[in-house]
């Protein structure tokens, strides 16, 4: 019989790898099973927002993984060069890193695989298609096949693997998905556009440091710095035009001279396809032991820099539930929680990015001309804030804004060490007050958190360098706040009195009982 692992992740994107290292660096043993026999080794995803660079950081090494980065401004232009939008870049975001980044996406992928493998507990299995899955009331049996690469099939020799769940992080043509007979709710957003990577054979020029997107009705196009070596050009098609012509290395060229002034001795061209651009939900998100996360389970279109940053939620908010299940800290019913949590937020994320696309690709001339108009009266409306959890395992009936985002800064402790405040805390549910805990919470419920592996931290025993966590709990008017280890508020102590029935609400919530909606 195939060995049994606590988790399957098909996949190795940056979902899976995201999952897997998490998994991993909590003990468990995971195996990977992706078709490919190697990294993708060529950037996709070329932005991330600061709380996906907080989970990088947990899943490897961010200094490493953003090495090649730099800040991301957004700039939309109308088709005579007017600034419709422009959205600055912010050097520090609340998670400890610029709001907006522009990276390159094979260094996140190998920071996270180098930390992953060094666990001990993940077996990666590279040039492995899952070909058909079987599952009972103990766990699931993936069945695989070798992957030819050259010809794309699944030809090789055959293997099993079982683990107890599995996570399928396998793309937008999702096997897993297909062999569960999981359908897709298509939200009406199709649009196809030329992809151009080039990599700067001279020093990046400053206009192409940011991210410009041109909504010009005769066809909408943008550019994306790519850190500061490389850059990215994107190209709407028009109605006559084909995915086999666009991908000829001749019209690569001609659409950089045209709308760039760029060619051979400016750039190198480092990859060039059609993407299909399109905003698709699968119906249901997981089946049994089987869980769909990343792309499998929804897709949005690029425009609000959110497709990849929203599987790698999906990622760090399962992870820590199939930890808690996994360890009998939890009963199944907590996974319920990340369907009901994840879908509401990357379906108003969707929303918002089709509501992008549509400006970005706005083909009428007078329809276009109205939206600019719009645009410099102030009365079109921004994009909307990033949703909170508004479900699932939060403190209920407090004033608190619990389901929102906790900050990371520089802490100094005791014994001198300084850094980024989870890699001195640790990976998992953290519990920060503003003096010692311990006369308040007794030993009881301090022996509760020790089991959840929650660190506690007291800001009068560390030096907070930033100040940003004694500044949080003054904005929360409270003494203490208990965060997730996706850095999800679950809930605040407004005084002292409270923090018991703080501990008290959160292992109500993850049993399923009162105190939350779970």
């Amino acid at each position: 019989m195939a060995p049994l692992y606590d988790i399957a992740v098909v996949g190795y994107g940056p979902t899976g790898l995201t999952a897997a290292s998490l998994l991993g660096r909590l003990g468990h043993r995971v195996v990977v099973c992706e078709r490919w026999p190697g990294l993708y080794g060529l950037p996709r995803l070329t932005h991330i927002d600061d709380e996906t660079a907080r989970t990088v950081q947990a899943a490897g090494d961010a200094d490493e993984a953003l090495r090649d980065s730099s800040l991301c401004q957004y700039v939309w232009l109308n088709g005579k060069g007017e600034t419709l939008v422009h959205i600055p870049a912010n050097p520090q975001g609340p998670m400890g890193y610029p709001e907006h980044i522009s990276m390159y996406q094979p260094d996140v992928e190998n920071a996270i695989d180098k930390r992953l493998r060094g666990y001990g507990t993940v077996d990666v299995r590279q040039g492995w298609a899952v070909t058909g899955l079987d599952q009972d009331d103990d766990g699931v049996t993936l069945r695989l096949r070798g992957w030819n690469a050259d010809g794309a099939t699944a030809d090789g020799p055959h293997d099993e693997v079982r683990a107890r769940y599995v996570i399928a992080a396998d793309g937008s043509r999702s096997q897993i998905r297909e062999l569960l007979g999981v359908e897709r709710q298509d939200l009406g957003f199709n649009e196809l556009w030329l992809n151009i990577d080039t990599e700067w054979l001279r020093p990046q020029p400053p206009e192409f440091a940011s991210a410009t997107q041109y909504c010009d009705p005769a066809r909408g196009h943008m550019t994306i710095n790519i850190g500061t070596s490389r850059q990215r050009f994107e190209f709407a098609l028009l109605p006559d035009e084909t995915r086999e012509g666009m991908t000829a290395p001749e019209s690569a060229w001609r659409m950089l001279r045209e709308y760039h002034d760029l060619g051979p001795d400016d750039v190198r061209i480092i990859r060039q396809l059609v993407y299909g651009f399109e905003a698709r939900i699968a119906t249901r998100w997981r089946t049994g032991r089987v869980f769909l996360t990343g792309d499998a389970a929804h897709t949005m279109p690029p425009y609000l820099g959110q497709g990849a940053c929203s599987g790698i939620r999906d990622a760090t908010n399962l992870a820590w539930k199939l930890h808690l299940v996994l360890g009998g800290r939890a009963p199944d019913a907590l996974l319920a929680t990340f369907e009901s949590e994840r879908r509401p937020h990357v379906t108003a994320l969707t929303h918002a990015a089709i509501g992008l696309g549509k400006v970005a690709n706005m083909h009428d001339t007078e329809a276009a001309a109205a939206r600019d108009a719009a645009f410099f009266a102030g009365t079109m409306p921004p994009p909307p804030p990033f949703p909170p959890l508004t479900d699932g395992v939060l403190r209920q009936g407090t004033d608190a804004p619990v389901g929102t985002l906790t900050p990371q800064g520089r802490i100094r402790l005791a014994d001198g060490r300084t850094g980024r405040f989870d890699d001195l805390t640790g990976y998992g549910f953290t519990l920060v007050t503003a003096e010692d805990p311990t006369a308040a919470l007794g030993p009881e419920r301090l022996a509760r958190l020790e089991r959840l592996g929650c660190a506690v931290v007291a800001l009068d025993t560390v030096d907070d360098l930033d100040g940003r966590h004694g500044e949080y709990l003054d904005l929360l008017g409270a003494v203490a706040y208990l965060e997730r280890p996706d850095f999800v508020l679950f809930g605040t102590a407004a005084d002292p009195a409270d923090l018991g029935a703080l501990v008290d609400d959160l292992d109500a919530a993850l049993s399923g009982t009162v105190g939350a909606a779970v």
